[in-house]
């Protein structure tokens, strides 16, 4: 038996005004976008800023339905509208940030589900590109400079041409 050790870099902010201006204005459609989540049933609203290699940024946010598995988190709706809009386009960066029943930001990052982190990598093979994953919380910033970092030993194409 042999043990491999994986290891995931993180830098970690405590304040907005401390990431570069891109980042902030992405971070802030993100917020935009969260305010605007359809979620009666949980109360607990995400939104996701996408920005494009071109710098276009889409937005988007969790939407619940009374079905349970028929609603979709917001990172997913804003990189599959991304990639729907701007098919040739890479990804550059991704935004999330969650509110609470309460209407207030999280106190700590939310990370997406291993679902939208799925979508993430795929997306990240598609287009040969590491993708900037910004998680906010209220007194915490976090920064993965690739999906790779946040989802090691992922399932990509390269498991179906074996």
């Amino acid at each position: 038996m042999k043990k491999v050790e994986l290891i995931l870099n993180v830098f970690e902010y405590e304040k907005l005004d401390e990431l570069q201006e891109t980042d902030r204005q992405l971070v802030n459609k993100a917020i935009e976008a969260a305010q605007k989540a359809y979620a009666p049933y949980s109360q607990f609203h995400v939104g996701a800023a996408v920005r494009l290699e071109n710098g276009l940024v889409i937005t988007g946010n969790n939407q619940e339905n009374a079905a349970y598995p028929s609603g979709l988190c917001a990172e997913r709706v804003a990189l599959f509208a991304a990639n729907a809009q701007y098919p040739d386009i890479p990804v550059q960066a991704i935004a999330i940030v969650a509110f609470n029943n309460k209407n207030q930001m999280t106190p700590l990052p939310t990370p997406p589900c291993g679902a939208c982190r799925q979508v993430m990598i795929e997306t990240e093979m598609r287009f040969e590109k590491p993708i900037k994953v910004i998680l906010v919380g209220k007194s915490k910033i976090l920064i993965i400079n690739s999906v790779k970092e946040l989802l090691p030993l992922s399932f990509t194409s390269n498991e179906l041409n074996v």
